[in-house]
């Protein structure tokens, strides 16, 4: 997945689905959906969602707004 492309000023907007049986990034459409194994309970799902970019992609982020919404706004921190 190449997430270069969605990023504008250290910004980009996902969709998150939490609950599902694998954690994933995946394009559908030009819009980021990131799958999730957590349930959206106590933060769990942001918890996780901050832990796959750090693995993954190696990147620090935060969620900028949305935070309890499935869609998010993530800033890269630099």
């Amino acid at each position: 997945m190449d997430l270069k492309r969605h990023i504008t000023n250290n910004k980009f907007s996902i969709k998150v689905v939490p609950n599902s049986s694998k954690t994933e990034i995946l394009e559908d459409n030009g819009v980021l959906k990131l799958y999730l194994k957590a349930i959206p309970d106590k933060g769990k799902a942001n918890a996780e969602l901050i832990k796959f970019f750090k693995k993954e992609y190696k990147l620090s982020v935060s969620i900028k707004s949305g935070k309890t919404n499935r869609k998010k706004i993530i800033e890269i921190l630099l």
